[in-house]
Formats: structure tokens, C-alpha cells, sequence
């Protein structure tokens, strides 16, 4: 059989995790096995940085939605069920800009909600 060298491959390899680790503090970014090992770290972080974001902005609108809603004399749980009884279908996301950036719509929604 033919002999397989791997010094090509294994540069490539080591070169490929030295990118990624680029900007790390020290050796983390300069020697192969630190470097490895904190990128590897780095993914699974960013992974799970992925799913707390929908996390984190879920739960930001709905503290907006709930301090709109305490000014027109709600609390969150009310207005959710309200709209819900109403048939009202506006997600949460576009609830919270409307508190924030349309007061007034979102005081004719609690408006709404209160008749309901």
C-alpha cells in the first residue's frame, strides 16, 4: 500500500483552529491545544447563546407588554386573555413595539380588551 503522509492535512487542520481562535487572550490563541480545546468551548457556548436569545427577548417583550398594560389599567395576564377571547392574533414581539413606539394604538388594544 501507498504510504499516506499527513503533514498537509494536519497543517491545514491546525491552521483552520488558529483562525477560529484568533482574538482569544494568550496561549488560547496561539497553541494549538489551548486553542482547541477553548473553541471548542466556544461553539457549544454560542449554541446555547442561540437558544437564550429567544429566551431573552420572549421575556423582554413581556415585561413591556405587562408595564404597557399596568398604564392602561391591566396587568399582563388580563390583557394576554382578553385579546385571546377577543380573537385578536398579534404576537408578542409586535405587541411589545407597539408599546414602546405607538402608545396609542396599544391604548385602543387595551381598550379593546377591556369591553371584552
Amino acid at each position: 500500500m501507498a504510504r499516506i503522509k499527513r503533514a498537509v492535512n494536519a497543517q491545514k487542520k491546525r491552521r483552520k483552529m488558529l483562525k477560529l481562535a484568533k482574538g482569544y487572550y494568550g496561549a488560547r490563541s496561539k497553541q494549538y491545544r489551548a486553542a482547541s480545546e477553548q473553541v471548542r468551548r466556544s461553539l457549544a457556548y454560542a449554541y446555547i447563546g442561540r437558544k437564550h436569545r429567544k429566551r431573552d427577548f420572549r421575556r423582554l417583550w413581556i415585561v413591556r407588554i405587562n408595564a404597557a398594560a399596568r398604564l392602561n389599567g391591566l396587568n399582563y395576564s388580563a390583557f394576554i386573555s382578553g385579546l385571546k377571547r377577543k380573537g385578536i392574533e398579534v404576537n408578542r414581539k409586535m405587541l411589545a413595539d407597539l408599546a414602546v413606539n405607538d402608545a396609542g394604538a396599544f391604548s385602543q388594544l387595551a381598550e379593546t380588551v377591556k369591553s371584552a
